[in-house]
């Protein structure tokens, strides 16, 4: 590819770039986000937008007082510089004025931390559970769990994306408040969607909490953010957000129950990393009693 096209190609996507949203699939030459599909992402998109007209007059201003300078003040036209060391005002005026925009960074961001932290009132619980090299999930409020595996190339059906799909979706409603908890039986991962602005370490031996309320039926994919091992960038997501009447009946479906018809499932209590790692620690020990020992030929 030439330079000149590379450049063109560029440039076009410089321009294009607040048309380059996708729903819930990044796509190629694509800038900024991805389109928002939950609260959390539209509030990011908005401190994603009130940093970029902060820093880019920065950014100007930087530039061109750098060029005066190195113009200006260049030894064949400024033989003899100032010696001067010390200008109070303009030291005020340059201590203040960082002050100002950091605060009015801080404050917005510390407010967007403490509302993607949790939902205040929880309509269900996703459970999220990383193994090397694929994810568990569990409906705690409707007894549902299952494995979920990116599918390989020669497993894609066509529509379907490499890397991305997986052979068993998440399946969430709409307009609810989902509580998600992520664990880990083995190594750290990360449970990242970001049309949802999600991105949640899952720690061994730790709970740890976040939400998401998706606003529009749709597929959305993301992959583990966290360095975990060789397939590492085999984890993919898939979450199929559909109407709350067709979710009722994927949990029918899958055998599941529906809220208020059984005893609901302690969340905090289903499949917790202290239970499962004993029960990993034998699966190893029995597949190791299995394979046969390797010998050295020398």
């Amino acid at each position: 590819m030439s330079i000149l096209r590379t450049l063109k190609i560029f440039l076009f996507s410089i321009v294009t770039a607040p048309f380059a949203y996708a729903d819930g699939i990044p796509k190629d030459w694509q800038m900024w986000y991805q389109e928002a599909a939950s609260p959390v992402m539209e509030r990011v998109n908005e401190m994603h937008i009130m940093l970029m007209w902060i820093i880019t007059p920065i950014l100007i201003f930087v530039t061109v007082m750098l060029a005066i300078t190195l113009f200006r003040f260049r030894e064949k036209k400024n033989p003899t510089p100032s010696k001067r060391t010390h200008n109070v005002p303009l030291e005020i005026l340059w201590t203040l004025v960082p002050v100002v925009i950091v605060a009015s960074i801080a404050f917005p961001s510390v407010k967007l931390i403490y509302f993607m932290d949790k939902a205040e009132k929880a309509d269900m619980t996703l459970k999220v559970i990383g193994h090397q090299w694929y994810w568990e999930y569990e409906y705690p409020d409707h007894n549902i769990s299952f494995d979920s595996f990116m599918l390989n190339k020669d497993q894609l059906k066509e529509g379907q994306i490499r890397n991305l799909d997986v052979d068993k979706q998440v399946v969430l409603p709409v307009d609810t408040n989902v509580r998600i908890l992520g664990t880990s039986v083995d190594v750290l991962h990360s449970w990242a969607v970001p049309s949802f602005g999600i991105k949640q370490d899952t720690i061994p031996g730790r709970l740890r909490e976040t939400w998401v309320r998706i606003t529009k039926p749709g597929i959305y994919y993301g992959q583990c953010s966290e360095l975990c091992g060789k397939d590492h960038g085999y984890m993919s997501i898939a979450v199929r957000a559909v109407p709350k009447e067709e979710f009722e009946a994927w949990v029918k479906g899958e055998g599941g129950s529906l809220p208020g018809s059984e005893t609901a499932v302690d969340p905090a209590g289903v499949v917790t990393p202290a239970l499962v790692a004993p029960i990993e620690a034998k699966k190893s020990v029995d597949k190791a009693d299995k394979e046969p020992a390797i010998t050295s030929t020398l």
